[in-house]
């Protein structure tokens, strides 16, 4: 699976990302500009000790980012998409693009991709959630639709055990 952030601009957001897709052995494709430097302690500290076992590749730009993945499905998250998450089937190696916390992903590339932008319904007049809680909600749906994968399906307790 693959997330894809354009354009990032809160270095706290990128990195719960960065746990997130660790945790599900996602890899994250950041396309600049980004609001921040990869090195900015709110970004480190958001991902805790996870960062230096993340996938990460950063792009000059969306164009970049096109050629460096030639044929890649990319759905895109919007608040203006037709199509509700839950509804698309998403292969195991799906691309999934956020676009910036202030702006969303450029109309001018949603036009282009209309058949595969994908919301996350929400009530009344809420403008959007947070970035990394989107991310969450759609990765880990495109998780379950492949089984969770290699994913550890049991937690255990640590000082005592379940009853039988």
């Amino acid at each position: 699976m693959n997330i894809v952030l354009y354009e990032p601009e809160m270095p706290a957001n990128t990195g719960n990302i960065g746990r997130t897709c660790v945790a599900t052995n996602t890899k994250l494709h950041l396309i600049e500009p980004l609001g921040f430097k990869l090195s900015e302690k709110h970004l480190v500290r958001a991902g805790l000790d996870y960062w230096d076992k993340l996938d990460v590749t950063v792009y000059s730009d969306y164009q970049d980012f096109l050629k460096k993945n030639p044929g890649a499905k990319i759905y895109m998250a919007t608040t203006k998409g037709e199509h509700v998450y839950t509804d698309i089937p998403y292969d195991p190696d799906a691309y999934i693009m956020f676009g910036p916390e202030s702006r969303g992903i450029p109309e001018e590339i949603l036009v282009e991709n209309r058949e595969n932008c994908i919301r996350i319904p929400m009530w009344g007049d809420i403008r959007s959630l947070n970035l990394s809680n989107s991310v969450a909600i759609v990765l880990y749906e495109a998780l379950r639709q492949n089984g969770f994968e290699q994913m550890t399906m049991e937690g255990h307790l640590h000082h005592l055990h379940w009853k039988e």
